[in-house]
């Protein structure tokens, strides 16, 4: 599903299938996309570092997982019209001030991203297709559903027993998850997320309204639907849904997703923007933090 977008183009309307010419046109931009993390594989010379090959790309393009070409217009399905709902009033200068408190050049890691910092991509950011490191394991075992994602790798212990939320005072990343069945349908309804940007989508903070509600249906032997609602009437005019298919594959691998041990990226942006102020004459450049 990596290839299928957030949100559907406007002419499309309400369908949300492509036709034979879109799909054609769809395949033929995988194949494009194939010959470029091709060309970026075998590009090799000795005065470009690695990590700068490809044009600059950084992870390079031959790293990314592209998935095969699906016919679904887009991830999201309702609306009907397969867009995001607007945001609301207060959304808007929430994102506003956060745009406005953004220092360029960074003077903090707290001006940087979750995502980042490789501490997380948010619940739904976790398991929507991404560009690597898409593999989820569900297990079950008595009273309890634990998800575990192989992005930043995380892992959530959802109870089955119907005990209540924690206290709203409590809230984190991933927030506070409990499970029930609905016939053959795994219902997980998440409260109590962080007001954190990324946390309710990557680009989008969450605010303490928000509930996220995910169903897990099993469609064959090899598959599960996965469709979840976001509403959080603080951030947007009404709620929205996405859903896609995931498949079962025996012989993948859940690999440790060791970013946030290897990180030096911030480190070397912070370091690199001090050193630039120094070089620029600012008497008092900003510390390291």
């Amino acid at each position: 599903m990596a290839g299928v977008p957030l949100q559907r183009p406007e002419s499309f309307g309400t369908r949300n299938v492509l036709n034979d010419a879109e799909f054609a046109e769809r395949q033929a931009q995988a194949a494009r996309q194939v010959a470029e993390d091709n060309a970026d594989f075998d590009f090799e010379h000795p005065s470009v570092p690695f990590g700068q090959i490809g044009g600059g790309q950084s992870p390079p393009q031959h790293w990314f997982e592209r998935g095969e070409t699906q016919r679904q217009a887009s991830l999201i399905v309702d609306p009907p019209d397969g867009r995001l709902p607007a945001l609301t009033a207060a959304a808007q200068k929430r994102e506003a001030d956060r745009r406005s408190n953004t220092r360029t050049p960074p003077a903090s890691y707290t001006d940087f991203s979750l995502y980042e910092r490789c501490i997380t991509r948010g619940l739904i950011g976790s398991v929507m297709p991404g560009g690597y490191n898409n593999g989820n394991q569900i297990f079950q075992a008595p009273g309890y559903v634990t998800i575990v994602n192989e992005m930043i790798h995380e892992s959530r212990v959802v109870p089955l027993d119907g005990r209540p939320y924690a206290s709203p005072a409590i809230r984190s990343f991933l927030g506070d998850s409990r499970g029930r069945w609905e016939g053959d349908t795994l219902v997980v309804e998440t409260k109590n997320v962080a007001d954190r940007p990324g946390l309710g989508m990557n680009d989008t903070g969450a605010s303490p309204a928000l509930t996220i509600t995910e169903r897990f249906t099993r469609t064959g032997d090899a598959t599960l639907r996965y469709r979840v609602t976001v509403d959080d009437p603080m951030t947007w005019t009404a709620p929205f849904t996405l859903q896609f298919t995931l498949d079962r594959d025996d012989d993948y691998g859940m690999f440790e997703y060791a970013c946030h041990e290897g990180n030096h990226a911030l480190r070397n942006i912070l370091s690199g923007a001090r050193a630039s102020e120094r070089a620029n004459g600012d008497a008092a450049p900003r510390p390291l933090r």
